[in-house]
């Protein structure tokens, strides 16, 4: 029964997890009016699902991450009810976030739900060391690096046009726009599958291979079904955009997070896409960019890993009964 909730669990992880994050590599493509909603959240899930199958050969060092193995001893990170507690507690976390509109961090999440079993499962023999290093290390530096780097393009590009005055074709300009948003949906979906499948694979039924597929699909349901409310939030609540705005956030965004997922380092793709278009709007005097809506995203950001870390210690604490 433990192995089959934590099958289910990790599905419903995967489902909450599409409908917060898949739609926010596309989410410029809507708030510039490049596309439609139905357009964007298409590629948006046929473009993370590449990413998905792509990230079970390549982002083996986010699996071993995400297993808890380095955080705490082998013996709580390979027991079930820990996998279980984790995937439930993240599960809701984000799935109440995505309810709400709030554009957070699985990666967040999923930290949070490890600590918190961990120091039910340990107390503080939890390795903090490890945690600073490889968790909240890269995950407070990705957005602080992305405002600056989206702004610098988004200039740089506006520069060159002005010295050059280089001719304008909008149906290129478009094409690049829809090509960088399915390169963050890619660089997404590379980097949040693994994270999932470390979950199931305490089951010993299931291959890397064949844990990954299950959560790609789930992931792209969740997309499909239940991402409205965060797409409004990301793609006009945040900042108003113009095409070479949204651009200019995408590159940044797809940059940071394949770059990341390659050494092994869970950045949030949230904190770089929501960082990367505030960062634009932040740059252009035209835009009307919404400093309380973003300060309201930041607090989200702060509540999520404590959220997660309540639940998991509440719910690893249930099933040790």
């Amino acid at each position: 029964m433990l192995l089959i909730s934590i099958f289910l669990a990790t599905l419903f992880l995967a489902y909450s997890n599409g409908a917060n994050d898949n739609f926010q590599g596309v989410a410029t493509l809507f708030g510039s009016r490049t596309s439609s909603y139905q357009t964007a959240i298409l590629w948006a899930t046929f473009t993370t699902f590449a990413g998905a199958i792509t990230g079970i050969f390549l982002a083996g060092a986010l699996i071993k991450n995400f297993s808890g193995k380095g955080l705490l001893p082998d013996a709580i990170a390979n027991s079930p009810e820990f996998h279980l507690a984790v995937a439930i507690a993240t599960g809701l976390t984000v799935i109440i976030a995505s309810l709400m509109g709030f554009p957070i961090s699985t990666t967040h999440s999923l930290t949070g739900a490890l600590v918190g079993a961990g120091l039910v499962a340990i107390g503080l023999q939890v390795n903090f060391a490890a945690l600073g290093t490889s968790f909240i290390l890269p995950l407070l530096l990705s957005p602080i690096m992305a405002i600056p780097l989206s702004a610098g393009i988004y200039s740089l590009s506006g520069y060159i046009n002005s010295k050059w005055h280089l001719p304008v074709n909008q149906k290129i300009i478009d094409a690049c726009h829809f090509f960088s948003a399915g390169i963050v949906s890619f660089a997404r979906g590379f980097n949040d599958t693994p994270k999932i499948v470390s979950l199931l694979l305490i089951i010993e039924y299931f291959s890397i291979q064949g844990g990954a597929i299950l959560i790609a699909i789930a992931m792209a349901l969740g997309g499909l079904l239940n991402s409205q409310k965060v797409a409004i939030t990301m793609s006009e609540k945040i900042t108003s955009m113009n095409h070479t705005q949204g651009l200019s956030a995408n590159i940044v965004t797809g940059v940071l997070v394949i770059a990341a997922t390659r050494f092994g380092l869970p950045v949030s793709t949230t904190y770089v896409s929501v960082s990367s278009i505030f960062g634009v709007g932040l740059i252009n005097k035209k835009s009307k960019y919404n400093t309380r809506v973003f300060y309201q995203i930041l607090l989200s950001w702060i509540l999520t890993l404590p959220t997660a870390a309540i639940i998991s210690a509440i719910t690893y604490r249930l099933l040790q009964g």
